[in-house]
């Protein structure tokens, strides 16, 4: 779930959205996301100046509308299964988050009014306090209590720690200078088992070595071998 700011002055992508298609008395469809695309870009335009750092989460959701766009006005455009799922994502997440903010709505008018307190009658004009039944003790108190807390933790987020492993871009050289003093080798080779992010990160070893004039790099035509040696 993406998170959504909303001040006085500004409102989050999809809260805007919504606040487009709802002016248009429009239903959360895919014809609606295609009508109020250039309102949203247009209002796109008017936060870059505002709040240039909160851009990101509004550009992710034009580049889906633009592409709704595209297939609204190109009926023989073809989106692939992952762009399909992006466009009924942004329509369930539009739908989920206008129920959960109508059922605020709903929420803060009930809350804003008198307290809803209910009591036996003879007790109304009293003022607040516990009055438990005769036949209630302290273990089946307790007892109930736990069954509360025990429902209340179904909707308790479940926590975990992630550790993020740092890689080293000097370490990464390094190693690849270690490399190149026994023999020239292939880059193919030398990233074989290593994780995404390690192999971003000899490759970005690569170009800092070559352009220090440290290694040379021969690749003979578009996505061939790369060969490095050393100079």
């Amino acid at each position: 779930m993406i998170y959504e700011l909303k001040t006085e002055k500004f409102s989050g992508p999809i809260e805007k959205l919504l606040e487009l298609i709802e002016a248009k008395h429009l239903d959360i469809t895919e014809l609606s996301l295609a009508e109020v695309t250039a309102d949203f870009l247009n209002y796109l335009k008017t936060i870059e100046k505002t709040e240039p750092r909160l851009l990101a989460d509004f550009i992710v959701v034009a580049s889906r509308l633009l592409l709704i766009k595209s297939k609204a006005l190109l009926p023989v455009l073809e989106v692939n299964e992952e762009e399909e799922k992006e466009i009924k994502d942004l329509e369930e997440r539009l739908r989920l988050y206008k129920e959960f903010r109508d059922a605020r709505e709903n929420i803060k008018k009930f809350w804003n009014e008198k307290p809803l307190i209910f009591s036996r009658e003879f007790l109304a004009f009293q003022p607040a306090f516990f009055y438990p039944p005769k036949d209630l003790n302290a273990g089946q108190l307790h007892l109930a209590i736990s069954r509360i807390i025990t429902d209340l933790n179904q909707f308790v987020l479940e926590t975990k720690n992630i550790k993020i492993s740092i890689i080293s871009l000097e370490e990464k050289m390094n190693e690849m200078m270690e490399r190149v003093k026994s023999s020239a080798f292939k880059f193919k080779d030398f990233i074989k088992d290593k994780s995404r992010s390690e192999i971003v990160a000899l490759f970005l070893a690569v170009l800092h070595l070559l352009k220090n004039k440290l290694v040379q790099v021969e690749q003979e035509e578009h996505f061939a071998e790369i060969n490095i040696s050393k100079i």
